[in-house]
């Protein structure tokens, strides 16, 4: 039974129904589990990006396209308008990560990268829905040792990266299995990651 209906006997409209129906009840689920570490990550990043920082961010096929958005939406803007925000995401740059992987492997392509661009104060958006990303497992530890702080935003428990987290890095885990609620609520999050930042940077909120 998925959303109060037996998947083999749905309607298509029931199906739609029931993805809506599982995608609201696990994101508030979300809220009650990440409201305040999400707050802990708008502020260190907002403080870095401060500071003279920049926030990096890496992820795989889904969590590279939530990369890439998050770094859009603070270079560019989100809702409002503000000066631009020093941000990268480490999947757009196909010379350099096909170098890597060809020349050591995939699983250094974000390493690498975190190693040559990342200096003490920044911040590194770690994104694994399951949190075992050898590659981004790999970044993580890059960045612990350029000094660099670690937001990681998973699912399923965190998995090897939630072992893997020190004390000051901040971990923003979706308490869901499927991989599409955990994408959909990583999205959320990465929006409200955004209008924090904006916020504090724009003097709206304390």
């Amino acid at each position: 039974m998925v959303g109060g209906y037996n998947r083999a006997m749905m309607t298509l409209t029931q199906r739609i129904q029931s993805q809506f129906d599982d995608s609201i009840a696990a994101k508030q689920a979300a809220l009650a589990a990440m409201a305040t570490p999400i707050e802990a990550a708008v502020r260190a990043m907002a403080a870095c990006l401060a500071a003279g920082g920049k926030v990096m961010a890496c992820g795989n096929g889904g969590s590279a396209a939530d990369s890439q958005h998050f770094a859009a939406e603070l270079l560019n803007r989100f809702e409002k308008e503000r000066p631009p925000l020093a941000a990268i995401a480490l999947t757009t740059d196909t010379s350099t990560l096909t170098s890597i992987a060809n020349d050591y492997s995939y699983e250094q392509v974000f390493a690498k990268q975190v190693t040559g661009l990342g200096q003490t104060g920044d911040v590194l958006l770690a994104i694994s829905t399951s949190g075992n990303s050898p590659n981004v497992i790999a970044a993580i530890a890059a960045a612990h040792a350029r000094g660099v702080r670690v937001v990681a935003l998973t699912g399923k428990g965190g998995g090897t990266i939630a072992g893997q987290l020190l004390s000051d890095d901040i971990h923003l885990c979706v308490p869901a299995d499927r991989t599409a609620r955990i994408q959909e609520i990583h999205l959320l999050t990465i929006h409200c990651l955004c209008d924090g930042i904006d916020a504090l940077i724009l003097g709206e909120t304390k």
